[in-house]
């Protein structure tokens, strides 16, 4: 299975703060965790890291941050043959806040204007398509060029160009705050009947796809058999919440390219998510393999899930390690 990311990249800054900081203040900081960032970026990461045959389509500057990111998908054996470099526009960047006393950030997204692909010619055929709905002209030309492949989206913001590209998707694996504003409705935890209202209408509105919801500490909420369900999440200590619902979706499509259900897809998301967020940094907090296959293993008393993919051996923990700030 040969998996195309296509979206956004940038350099992510992280620093943990005791506080929000106050206006009109100085503060010192000895520690930062610097890695490469975005949606489809991240998910592209892990799937190299899983082993996963992956080609990202993306646009970075010619600065260092864009060298740096080219670096970080080459050392996980990402084919970077479709990375296309500006030399108008920068590299994006994003300042990240990390709340030390629940792991919640603010994240501050730097770019004068985004760099967006140019060529839309592939020398392959992918088998599944993932685009985090950044670049509507790139993610639209690959899901019309290549029909079969399979199609999945991140859709964690809210845009009319994300919106549109949904009604082309066969995976619509979106966020709370998707689900809720393209609803029209709001989760109520102590309601399961509401959570029920906002899958139904999403379901209406892009009949053809299959939609999961992730609800961050809740778990995810999908369809399975005509049964709307909700897969809760790991019960732990949440250190930093950055980058986890891009290990969700890159976890998914692992799922997807091993041929699981859409239940074991899930799963799997699931645990990747939750225990990426025991670590600081997104990139950097991306689980090994074997982690979260072992934590599947213990959790349905199964000795292993199967694989189906024999194209690359998974990279281990060391190909981004984790400098504490001394790079970047």
């Amino acid at each position: 299975m040969k998996v195309l990311c296509i979206g956004h990249s940038s350099w992510d800054i992280s620093v943990p703060i005791d506080e929000y900081p106050a206006e009109n203040t100085k503060y010192r900081f000895n520690e930062k965790f610097a890695a490469g960032g975005g949606p489809a970026a991240n998910a592209a990461y892990l799937l190299g890291k899983w082993g996963i045959d992956t080609v990202i389509a993306t646009a970075i500057g010619s600065d260092d941050f864009g060298t740096k990111i080219k670096k970080e998908f080459n050392e996980v054996n990402v084919n970077t043959d479709y990375i296309e470099t500006s030399y108008e526009k920068d590299t994006s960047f994003s300042f990240i806040l990390i709340n030390k006393k629940n792991g919640y950030r603010t994240v501050f997204n730097v770019a004068t204007e985004y760099p967006m692909l140019k060529k839309y010619n592939y020398e392959f055929t992918p088998d599944i398509i993932l685009t985090d709905g950044h670049d509507y002209g790139a993610s639209q030309n690959a899901i019309s060029k290549f029909p079969h492949a399979i199609s999945v989206i991140d859709a964690g913001r809210v845009t009319q160009e994300l919106i549109e590209l949904c009604k082309y998707i066969k995976y619509i694996v979106c966020s709370k705050g998707f689900a809720e504003t393209v609803s029209g409705l709001k989760f109520d935890y102590n309601n399961p009947q509401t959570l029920v209202n906002v899958y139904t209408k999403l379901q209406n509105k892009y009949p053809h796809a299959n939609i999961v919801v992730t609800l961050e500490e809740h778990g995810a909420l999908y369809q399975v058999n005509n049964q709307i369900k909700i897969m809760p999440g790991l019960k732990c200590n949440a250190v930093d919440t950055t980058g986890a619902g891009d290990i969700f979706h890159g976890a998914f499509v692992y799922g997807l390219a091993n041929n699981f259900d859409i239940e074991k897809c899930v799963m799997l998301a699931n645990i990747a998510g939750g225990l990426s967020v025991q670590k600081m940094g997104s990139r950097l907090s991306i689980p090994n393999l074997s982690e979260v296959l072992d934590y599947y293993a213990k959790k349905t008393g199964m000795n292993q899930v199967p694989t189906n993919n024999p194209t690359k051996a998974p990279v281990n923990d060391q190909a981004v390690p984790n400098n504490n700030g001394q790079n970047g």
